[in-house]
């Protein structure tokens, strides 16, 4: 592409046809009457040259060149993958959102690989981000207002498959075991809370079971949800500091291998994962157990989202968790209008 300082003599419509404008032009009232990245028809052309002005910056584009809005189309399509879909061009910027209420993924290699590209921007939110159908999860656009379609092209080619991803959460069966000690307000209070994430995160949840404080109550009630086709098993207040505690006992009992006991992040760092027959127990801290979101609220959607969690992934939680009020946006926004892990 060429950059073209056009004087007001020698201007026609013919010279002006087919150029891009590189900056607005305003009329002699002071308003807007053409906008800059307007490529000029022979309206257009006619509109400039009615307007006040000594010089005008034009591109004319060459063999093979893009406009903005064409290339920004291309770029966001080719990074929206499964689950985002592209929306309106406002602003010089391609809207992409979720088609689908999910767990984010951003191929952050891909994502790069293309944002290397010179003239070429793509920013998301961050990864593993819970999102809702309808969110905007990414904009993509061209920061010059013409690009080469060579580069283009390279783009195509390195985020074919698509960088941005949005993986739906799998209708779970949840079963829960909690003390049976919690009194009746404290039984509501919990179950109407975990079954407001739960809903939000389109699994189902089982009816909650309260088990005595013995080892084999507590692998009774948990062996029973697995009968009745729970996919995930959460253990409710549990004293996750005490080694003889009789979740732990049970877990023992029925063979359950511990995958990782305790997380980096705060507050629920006596967050603790095990797996038993494939199925992945979670134990809740308790400080999550009512309303309070927690190192729960960023664990139990990778699961429904159909992640492998184990120890390396929980390691992993240490980058970013410090769960401030700042952070609410790694949390599912469970009720709409409130903080983004907030239920009340």
């Amino acid at each position: 592409m060429k950059a073209v300082a056009q004087r007001r003599e020698g201007a026609t419509a013919d010279v002006l046809v087919g150029k891009i404008l590189s900056h607005e032009v305003r009329d002699a009232a002071g308003k807007v009457a053409l906008a800059k990245g307007v490529t000029l028809d022979a309206d257009a052309a006619r509109t400039l040259l009615a307007q006040p002005w000594d010089e005008v910056h034009l591109l004319a584009l060459e063999p093979g060149d893009l406009h903005e809005e064409e290339a920004g189309r291309r770029l966001a399509a080719v990074v929206a993958g499964e689950g985002v879909e592209v929306k309106a061009y406002t602003g010089g910027q391609w809207t992409l959102v979720a088609t689908r209420r999910g767990l984010l993924r951003v191929d952050t290699a891909r994502l790069n690989a293309v944002n290397i590209q010179k003239g070429v921007a793509v920013f998301t939110l961050f990864d593993r981000q819970p999102v809702d159908r309808g969110e905007t999860v990414a904009k993509a656009k061209i920061t010059p207002l013409a690009i080469g379609g060579d580069t283009v092209r390279a783009v195509e080619h390195s985020a074919r498959g698509g960088a941005i991803t949005v993986a739906g959460f799998r209708p779970a069966a949840i079963g829960t075991v909690a003390r049976e000690s919690l009194e009746p307000k404290q039984r509501t209070r919990f179950e109407s809370a975990l079954k407001t994430k739960v809903d939000w995160l389109g699994g189902r949840l089982l009816p909650v079971r309260f088990a005595s404080a013995s080892p084999r109550a507590v692998a009774e009630e948990l062996s029973a949800l697995h009968g009745d086709g729970a996919d995930v098993l959460v253990v409710a207040g549990a004293s996750a500091l005490d080694p003889l505690d009789p979740v732990f006992g049970g877990l023992t009992l029925l063979g359950a291998r511990m995958e990782r006991h305790g997380v980096p992040a705060h507050p629920g760092s006596l967050l603790f994962l095990a797996r038993w027959k494939d199925t992945p127990v979670l134990g809740m801290p308790t400080c999550g157990m009512f309303s309070q979101a927690t190192t729960f609220d960023l664990v139990l959607p990778r699961l429904l989202a159909g992640e492998a969690i184990g120890n390396v992934e929980i390691a992993a939680l240490g980058h970013g968790g410090l769960l401030s009020r700042e952070m609410a946006y790694r949390f599912p926004p469970y009720r709409a209008g409130a903080t983004r892990g907030e239920l009340e």
